[in-house]
């Protein structure tokens, strides 16, 4: 059996759950503790032990033990080659790698100044203006990321032949961007289709319901300075 320790708003296990699910694989979810004032903590013993960043996700089958979203994508396609989550091409192989760390490192930078709108408001009024100011500057970085996304579909379906994990990461960007308030996809139309298209997948569309219903019990409601 394969377990996996997660998070109610992680987004690199969310990445990971889709890929399971994506591979009809069994597993067994750990959720550990979460709360918008003091983050993962207290930390769960066993990710601590694992781990050395300290963070989910972790994955262990079968007492083969991983952390790394990317690491255990790698791990499962090569374990659990049916359905391929990544091309069989090397140059396709090499585009969709590079995808996906489009989307866990560059699109992240973009995402992080938006994750205070969903945490307790600071008490501190300069700072939330400044917390704010910082955020709209991410959003249009984010708008010139939507904007790479949509040529790089160039029409297709997916951002390879199939779903791939470039696919998985870069829903999680977009999806934790406008959960986030970020911009709207309205203007870029290859990339919302591509969006609503993944979210009707039953593996996408579980971590977008459950992400959802994670904001309702854990988060502050979205509001601007």
């Amino acid at each position: 059996m394969i377990t996996l320790y997660s998070g109610p708003l992680s987004l690199f296990s969310r990445k990971v759950e889709i890929a399971l699910r994506e591979k009809n694989l069994a597993f067994e979810r750990i959720m550990v503790p979460f709360n918008q004032t003091t983050g993962y903590d207290p930390k769960h013993p066993e990710v601590v032990a694992i781990n050395p960043k300290r963070q989910v996700p972790v994955l262990n089958d079968d007492g083969i033990v991983l952390y790394d979203s990317t690491v255990i994508l790698e791990y499962l396609e090569d374990a659990y080659p049916e359905p391929p989550l990544l091309p069989l091409c090397p140059g396709a192989r090499a585009r969709c790698r590079l995808d996906e760390l489009y989307a866990d490192e560059i699109m992240l930078q973009a995402l992080k100044p938006l994750m205070h709108r969903t945490t307790p408001p600071s008490t501190d009024q300069t700072r939330r203006l400044a917390q704010e100011a910082d955020a709209l500057i991410a959003e249009q970085a984010l708008e010139k990321h939507y904007a790479v996304l949509e040529d790089r579909l160039a029409g297709r379906d997916f951002f390879g032949d199939a779903v791939s994990v470039a696919d998985i990461a870069l829903f999680m960007s977009v999806l934790f961007s406008l959960r986030l308030g970020g911009p709207s996809l309205a203007p870029f139309d290859g990339l919302s289709r591509w969006f609503e298209r993944l979210k009707l997948r039953p593996a996408f569309t579980q971590a977008a319901v459950e992400i959802a219903e994670a904001d309702r019990r854990l988060s502050f409601p979205l509001k601007r300075a």
